[in-house]
């Protein structure tokens, strides 16, 4: 019996328009996300690109510099990663439109999400965008061109009159700047293929897809990021796409970044739950029809909102959903006897989910084959590969994260965040909130009025203090990790909000005890109105 994975290309998505790593730390995880069975990187500069002239204004204060970008290809391509670059075109263009320079290029002028697609100088816009960044990246084989969550998409004045003629439509409209930035593309980098996510497209009807001629421009990304990914809707959909002329498609997963827009500890068995659907869509849906995955680790939803797990938090989840793909889900060949018995070693695993086809499949197995799917489990094998690789003495894929120390580069990020995530509100919580003698005698009525009785200090204070010096004692060391990884203002970021606001709390508790303490002096009565008892 041998194993395969229906996934020949793994993308890891490098999403930089939050926390972006410095090239110091690339460096030191390019070769494990090889080791576990990565083989190409997707890009997402935003404004980390080193844009020049007219887009220079688009640089983030530490964005890379052109040799950084250079150096970053070079270290991809020594562990055998190949680089597609994504550069937004359509929609999440917030980076582009905050500017005041190109704020007219709003579909919405409030809004800065989407551009203008009527607007000749929006398309001249998005090309030097797009030329520049093939300028660093000279013979790749794909463009990722974005396209993805168009909002308010129809809502511009322009549009809307536009759309009062017949025959236009919002489908329409999306369709052809689709097809004039991927036209562009095609034009002037022949040998490189435009990418799309492809929610824009999804209920488009499949007449005005055929007769739109995007098909044959660009090739769609499926993204779900749902540990309850419907797999027979995305098959139908697949199908869909391939009558309506796209002859390839990817699938897009996510290792961290898509369980909430504050999350700050990946959920890895979410995450490895919605890699067992893709592998079910991939070996169910039509032959050969996937070009590989593209493993989102997305670091903000949007360019406004906050930052999501960072890339050393999210490490141990990308393992094991890399290494379950590569590995852990898919048996392929006859079933012996035993199958049932080996699926289950050690309870790691739950009852398999069992593909058979009733005729024989061009390039697949005859229906006396069966793939087996592991159904909400993970292999006692993959497992092991992912705790050897990660340098963790145990990996549980159940829990919201695995404490405990680890040799992957950044496992003391990983380490410390997971401390300060699971810990720090919940330690300060308990004091304020559930201590008898904070709640009972330094209530906020108390501390208002700084009213305290001196007893009730020696029973408050010690505790503050010594949970204060243990928590300054572990967000320091956690600073000094992120420093090796990180920029300053992703490091201020991060701490201003996952760790200042209990700081405060505990701080603040600490200053009204200090006050409620010291008596104030009572002032001297007016001497115009002190009675002496004597006559005048």
């Amino acid at each position: 019996m041998s194993r395969a994975t229906p996934f020949k290309m793994r993308f890891v998505h490098l999403d930089l328009k939050g926390a972006p790593p410095k090239v110091s730390y690339l460096s030191e995880v390019f070769p494990l996300f090889h080791a576990l069975g990565a083989n190409g990187l997707l890009i997402e500069y935003e404004d980390m690109f080193p844009y020049e002239g007219r887009l220079m204004l688009l640089r983030a204060k530490h964005a890379y510099s052109p040799s950084e970008v250079a150096e970053i290809l070079r270290l991809a391509k020594l562990n055998e990663l190949e680089v597609v670059p994504l550069v937004q075109t359509f929609g999440h263009m917030e980076f582009v439109l905050k500017h005041a320079a190109f704020a007219h290029l709003r579909e919405v002028a409030v809004f800065p999400n989407t551009l203008n697609p009527h607007e000749a100088e929006s398309l001249a816009l998005v090309k030097d965008m797009i030329e520049q960044i093939m300028e660093l990246h000279r013979g790749v084989r794909w463009l990722h061109i974005g396209c993805d969550e168009v909002y308010y998409l129809g809502e511009g004045e322009t549009s809307k009159q536009w759309l009062q003629q017949e025959q236009n439509s919002l489908a329409k409209l999306c369709l052809s700047h689709m097809q004039a930035v991927a036209s562009h593309v095609l034009a002037q980098h022949p040998g490189t293929t435009p990418l799309v996510w492809d929610d824009m497209l999804r209920d488009i009807p499949q007449d005005q897809l055929k007769a739109s001629g995007v098909p044959q421009l660009v090739e769609p990304v499926l993204w779900d990021y749902g540990a309850d990914l419907d797999v027979h809707s995305k098959i139908f959909l697949m199908g869909k796409y391939q009558e309506c002329g796209f002859q390839r498609l990817w699938a897009a997963s996510a290792f961290k970044g898509a369980t909430g827009a504050s999350q700050a500890l990946p959920p890895i068995e979410h995450h490895v739950r919605n890699h067992e659907q893709w592998l079910q869509v991939a070996v169910s849906g039509p032959v050969d029809t996937l070009q590989g995955i593209i493993l989102t680790g997305w670091q903000r939803y949007d360019h406004f909102s906050v930052l999501c797990e960072l890339l050393p938090v999210g490490i141990p989840s990308l393992a094991a959903c890399l290494q379950s793909l590569v590995h852990g889900m898919i048996v392929l060949g006859p079933r012996p006897p035993s199958m049932e018995k080996e699926l289950s070693v050690n309870g790691f695993l739950r009852q398999p989910l069992v593909l058979t086809w009733s005729t024989q499949r061009s390039g697949g197995p005859s229906d006396h084959f069966c793939l087996w799917v592991v159904s909400g489990g993970f292999a006692e094998d993959v497992k092991l590969r992912v705790e050897h690789f990660l340098g963790v003495s145990s990996l549980e894929i159940m829990d919201t994260v695995s404490e405990g120390a680890g040799s992957f580069p950044g496992s003391d990020i990983h380490a410390l965040v997971t401390q300060v995530s699971l810990h720090l509100r919940s330690s300060v919580d308990t004091l304020l909130e559930r201590n008898r003698y904070v709640t009972g005698w330094f209530s906020p009525y108390h501390r208002r009025r700084k009213l305290i009785h001196p007893v009730m200090i020696q029973h408050i204070q010690p505790e503050a203090l010594s949970l204060l010096s243990r928590w300054n004692n572990l967000v320091q060391q956690l600073e000094v990790a992120l420093q090796l990884a990180f920029y300053p203002d992703t490091i201020e970021e991060w701490l201003e909000e996952n760790v200042l606001p209990s700081m405060q709390r505990l701080q603040g508790l600490l200053q009204d005890l200090g006050e409620a303490s010291t008596p104030l002096p009572l002032p001297p009565p007016p001497s115009s109105c002190w009675d002496t008892g004597q006559n005048p």
